[in-house]
């Protein structure tokens, strides 16, 4: 399903958001296995799979590096752009405002094109929140909703806590150039100024500027 996802070419990079302590989480830690699975599957280098969550540890830290994952400099708080090469984000349980952070730094048809997202299913967040509250404090996921493609992982008994309300979600060029101009032509950096319950780690203050996919070497 994933390689159907990114028909604009095959993923060259992958950004890993909110992994958890999975030394000493076994939900976690099936999440990292399903990563390395399909970074496998999908043929990316671990050296171009990007992976950030503040609640590392030193150790997690060093076993991701012998893993030959990369450490994100910085808290991106989502805001990463794809730039050229077709990007797997794999942000299973994160926060709301994570995923919309990442679509508004992607806010460009071509962009969106590029981006798959495994993680909390769309769909569901949207039949969770009321629609004003959906549109007022994460615009950017109500707006993109009829240009997405979303299909659900399969629930299993044995992982009903690891992979529950996960979907992989995708946004084919031609779906999305079938939304109104106006769509695009809003594209405000997000505040969360009247979100009640904020679901994200915020950075210290500094630069707001989105991570380039510069990453690559």
């Amino acid at each position: 399903a994933v390689r159907g996802a990114l028909r604009a070419g095959p993923p060259r990079r992958c950004v890993s958001y909110g992994l958890g302590r999975f030394c000493s989480c076994p939900v976690a830690r099936r999440q990292l296995a399903l990563l390395l699975l399909l970074l496998d599957e999908l043929g990316v280098p671990p050296g171009q799979c990007f992976v950030f969550d503040p609640a590392f540890t030193e150790q997690e830290l060093a076993l991701l590096g012998e893993l030959g994952l990369r450490l994100l400099p910085e808290n991106e708080e989502g805001k990463h752009r794809v730039g050229e090469a077709a990007t797997l984000f794999y942000m299973i349980h994160c926060g709301k405002a994570l995923y919309n952070n990442l679509l508004w730094s992607n806010w460009a048809p071509r962009a969106l094109a590029r981006v798959v997202i495994v993680g909390n299913s769309f769909r569901g967040i949207e039949e969770r929140l009321l629609s004003r509250v959906l549109e007022r404090d994460y615009s950017y996921i109500a707006k993109v909703l009829k240009g997405t493609e979303e299909i659900a992982f399969p629930a299993h008994p044995d992982y009903a806590d690891t992979f529950n309300d996960t979907s992989i979600h995708w946004f084919p060029l031609e779906k999305l150039k079938e939304l109104s101009s106006e769509v695009w032509e809003c594209a405000e950096e997000p505040t969360y100024e009247e979100c009640e319950d904020l679901e994200i780690i915020r950075r210290e203050e500094g630069g707001s500027a989105p991570c380039a996919a510069a990453l690559q070497p």
